[in-house]
């Protein structure tokens, strides 16, 4: 079993760390999957395991504490109704989309009140599931942080004009009787106030054998403290005092910055959570009443007036209006919705009025599917992530040996103590590892989050980050490099004593209920000549060549050229009459009883997104279920490297196999069920043209629409975050190799020395800069 939990108390990657640890030390727990933005851990166990349970466990490694998710409790309850109308009702509805689902009529409607006025409820509000309790709690300690640091500040200022070192520096004498113990008390404040959030870190880490950041911080400025103190009362050396404060309010103002960036990185999730309105209009008989959206149930039907936000997903039962998709699926275009059309719950109507039967609501709706898909995103652990906490760990280690071999070397090399214990305290401020911790976890809340925006939902991180190598990439024609939309061209009876027409209705019996392009285009012309359909018997498909049925009975099947020929059946002679279209035989009783030939138009931004490929050094190859004839022309037309025509979903696997034992980096694309086989073997697996339907578990990284440019932007996405990594990753170690042999004091024979306030500058900028970094990808990804 796995749930979802708050996690309150988290403030850098390392507290992810050590939460992680502490639950995954718990009997009964395989694993715990945590992250930082949102704060939340997905906990996966044998067995139920009582939250105060693993509240003891946190609470020993820190001020941490864990309760269930609003997704992980209240949506499961309130959504079991509708869970409960169970699939046949899932089924029903399929067969109304797919079978030619009519409007029915209804008596007008009558206005509540609270629905009368434009623009009421139903298009406002917000989801506070997927972790804003958490948000909410981040957004406390950044005031916390803020509040500590402008009392320190204002404390700081008559410290500094207190400081001996400082009045020497102005060439003043500013000392009165008791302003050293002035000056100590100042200091004690700033030191145990403003210092708190590092001690109290240093005690948790401590008590977690796990050093890091708050262990560096907290040693530095105890020691820079506790010494200062001791020469305020009788031992000789100079004081601390200003450095100390000084050292505390640049920490907490590199943490209030930081953790504002942190909490930045998740406003396009925090988006998208707010995009799904508090209430909707319920129709009931004659009646729309106002409700609350978890009150909706599956098979409801709701109205969506001019200007709202669509409350669930469903199946538009009436009217006719533009709704804009662009933060769900990235489509810019308004879309022109209609009778028995998908809509979005989240997507905003344009001025027409809708009548929408529900199909989804709640932890089943498609906005839900893709908040989780981009958290789960988030909380997994790629390869670079792996790497960046890796190396900050051991730059802890580092820093510490480091710091004390420094005090050590001075004192040996017959310096006084407080110029040893200075170089010491630089050393550990300087090299503080929050930089390298942030390098990866920002850039990746970030990516996720906007990707999702743009209608590419990953699922997983490795396979994004590795897109900058894809070499080849393996296309599926229909609906991706064309438009999916088969037009039927001509259509011909092969048996005198067969109309054309009557062969056209036999195959309606047998394309009515499929949801393929070719048969969707082929009933789509029945109903525009005004036949009626009949029913089909015994309904089976032939896999990756046709189907078959009895039709009032007559044994029938609709089938590829491929089938033909495997059954040494001759294709008949005018069948072809264009290399863009594609042709099905009808077959009664075994026998060639007709033909239809169909069109699919190339999607005018295809050669765009070729070009962007090969701009990119990446060979294109097709792999369809077309004849030879078609293939070559569509891969002639937009200029491909290669195709594969007349290929089975199995065979799909040989392709990929064969480029990748070339030594290809392989991306495959496909409709994430029948080609799921391929889509696991790939490098990179793409399911696309999956719409509402993102739960394709083959793939790696799901397009919600079947555009090639999304695939295009795909890529260039993937190559952008992993600069941003890189980039992150490379600031952060060079500014440690180069920022620790000047803390030591390697320049010291030179006249150059660094004093602990300019470490904390250095420090706190160097992690603002990779924070300020990752947010230009929310730029880059933009444009």
């Amino acid at each position: 079993m796995t749930h979802t939990y708050i996690i309150s108390g988290m403030t850098c990657e390392h507290c992810v760390q050590k939460v992680k640890k502490a639950l995954e030390t718990i009997p009964g727990i395989q694993t715990a999957e945590v992250s930082l933005d949102p704060p939340q851990a997905r906990v996966t166990m044998h067995h139920h395991i009582p939250e105060s349970q693993m509240n003891e466990s946190l609470a020993q490694v820190g001020d941490y504490r864990l309760e269930p998710a609003p997704t992980d409790h209240d949506q499961h309850h309130t959504f079991s109704q509708s869970d409960q109308t169970g699939i046949s009702e899932k089924a029903e509805h399929r067969h109304e989309d797919h079978g030619g689902h009519q409007p029915h009529g209804g008596t007008p409607e009558k206005i509540s009140g609270a629905s009368a006025h434009e623009g009421g409820h139903a298009g406002h509000g917000h989801n506070p599931s997927h972790g804003e309790i958490g948000h909410d709690h981040h957004r406390m300690m950044i005031e916390d942080f803020k509040k500590r640091f402008w009392v320190s500040l204002v404390l700081t200022v008559p410290i500094l004009i207190l400081a001996p070192m400082i009045q020497e520096w102005l060439g003043v004498n500013w000392q009165f009787p008791g302003s050293k113990y002035l000056l100590f008390a100042l200091s004690s404040i700033v030191y145990f106030y403003g210092g708190w959030p590092f001690i109290k870190g240093f005690f948790e880490e401590v008590r977690s054998k796990a050093p890091g950041m708050m262990t560096l911080i907290a040693m530095a400025i105890s020691v820079a403290y506790f010494y200062s103190v001791a020469t305020t009362f009788g031992l000789p050396g100079e004081s601390f005092y200003w450095e100390l404060a000084t050292l505390i309010v640049i920490m907490l103002l590199g943490h209030w910055i930081e953790m504002k960036s942190v909490l930045g990185a998740s406003k396009a999730l925090e988006l998208l959570v707010s995009m799904m309105p508090a209430e909707a209009h319920r129709v009931d008989g004659d009646q729309i009443v106002d409700v609350k959206l978890e009150d909706l149930l599956s098979g409801d039907t709701i109205l969506v007036k001019p200007g709202e936000k669509v409350p669930a997903d469903g199946v538009v039962v009436e009217g006719e209006s533009y709704l804009n998709e662009s933060m769900l699926t990235g489509e810019s275009k308004p879309v022109r919705k209609g009778t028995s059309d998908q809509v979005i719950g989240g997507s905003i109507n344009g001025n027409g009025s809708l009548r929408v039967k529900v199909e989804h609501t709640g932890k089943d709706s498609y906005l839900n599917k893709v908040i989780t898909m981009v958290q789960e995103a988030q909380k997994s652990k790629s390869k670079m992530q792996n790497l960046s906490n890796r190396a900050a760990k051991w730059l802890t280690y580092i820093a510490l040996a480091v710091g004390f071999g420094t005090l050590i070397l001075w004192l040996l090399l017959g310096y006084d103590f407080v110029f040893a214990l200075e170089r010491m305290v630089t050393v550990m401020v300087i090299s503080c590892p929050h930089a390298l911790g942030l390098a990866i976890p920002l850039v990746v809340a970030i990516s996720t989050a906007v990707s999702a925006q743009h209608g590419l939902l990953i699922r997983n991180r490795t396979a994004f980050e590795e897109a900058r190598k894809i070499s080849v990439l393996v296309f599926d024609k229909t609906g991706t490099l064309t438009q999916g939309k088969f037009g039927v061209t001509r259509y011909e009876s092969l048996q005198k004593e067969l109309d054309k027409k009557e062969m056209l209705r036999l195959a309606g019996a047998l394309e009515q209920n499929s949801e393929h392009p070719i048969a969707v285009g082929i009933v789509q012309k029945i109903k525009e000549l005004g036949i009626s359909i009949p029913e089909a018997d015994d309904f089976e498909a032939i896999t990756g060549k046709g189907v078959q049925a009895t039709v009032e009975g007559k044994s029938m099947k609709i089938v590829s050229p491929g089938y033909l020929r495997d059954e040494k059946i001759d294709i008949p002679e005018g069948a072809y009459s264009s290399a863009a279209e594609t042709v099905v035989f009808v077959l009664i009783d075994g026998a060639p009883a007709g033909y239809v030939a169909l069109a699919d138009e190339i999607r005018p931004e295809s050669a765009a997104a070729i070009k962007t490929f090969k701009d990119n050094n990446i060979k294109v190859f097709m792999a369809t279920g077309d004849n030879e004839v078609v293939g070559k022309a569509v891969s002639e037309e937009l200029g491909l490297d290669g195709y594969y025509a007349e290929v089975l979903p199995h065979q799909k696997v040989e392709i990929v196999k064969e480029l990748q034992a070339k030594k290809e980096f392989v991306a495959m694309t496909g409709d994430g069920v029948n080609d799921a086989p391929a889509l696991a073997q790939a490098d990179v697996g793409i399911a696309v043209g999956s719409g509402t339907d993102v739960a394709a578990e083959t793939a790696d990284i799901i397009l919600v629409n079947s555009n090639p440019k999304d695939i295009a932007n795909l890529i260039l996405f993937g190559k952008a975050t992993y600069r941003k990594m890189i980039q992150n990753l490379a600031w952060a170690t060079g500014y440690n190799a180069i920022a620790i042999p000047l803390a030591v004091g390697i320049l010291y024979p030179w006249g150059f020395i660094l004093s602990p306030a300019v470490g904390a500058v250095f420090m706190s900028l160097s992690t603002v800069i990779v924070a300020i970094n990752a947010q230009l990808l929310k730029r880059q990804i933009g444009n």
